[in-house]
């Protein structure tokens, strides 16, 4: 299992909803979202967009995890869907990606989303393209 790299600065839309990568292996990613006010819609809950951003991040990350240190791995989202399944209010918010099948250039992952109490509160499934270079686990040079 490799550790997330938490030298490299993360992606700035990270940064802006908080988004932290804290497990990740061949096929697996786990990321967190600290939610608070700034993620809460109109009715009081967080927004569905920030949930569909977890589901996108956490399904990517699953198939980007990279067997060499430093090197990377990159890919564009291709498809993504979502059902909400509860609601959250706020507090941490886990997403557990999984890929469930992978081609040459293609690979499909599973997500789903729990709020802190460990309740289900989204699922989804994405479809995501590597980009040239990150077919292969060994990734290419930063």
């Amino acid at each position: 299992m490799s550790k997330p790299d938490l030298a490299s600065p993360p992606p700035p839309y990270h940064e802006l909803l908080g988004i932290r990568l804290t497990e990740w292996k061949d096929g697996y990613a786990r990321v967190v979202c600290d939610s608070g006010a700034g993620h809460l819609n109109r009715s009081g809950i967080v927004h569905g967009g920030v949930i569909l951003s977890l589901i996108d991040q956490a399904g990517a990350f699953a198939g980007l995890w990279c067997s060499v240190e430093g090197n990377v791995r990159k890919a564009v989202t291709i498809d993504l869907d979502c059902r909400f399944t509860g609601q959250v209010a706020g507090g941490e918010i886990v997403a557990v990606g999984q890929v469930i099948s992978r081609g040459r250039n293609i690979f499909f992952a599973r997500t789903e989303v729990f709020d802190e109490a460990g309740k289900m509160v989204a699922f989804g499934a994405s479809t995501h393209r590597w980009r040239a270079g990150s077919e292969g686990v060994e990734g290419s040079p930063a």
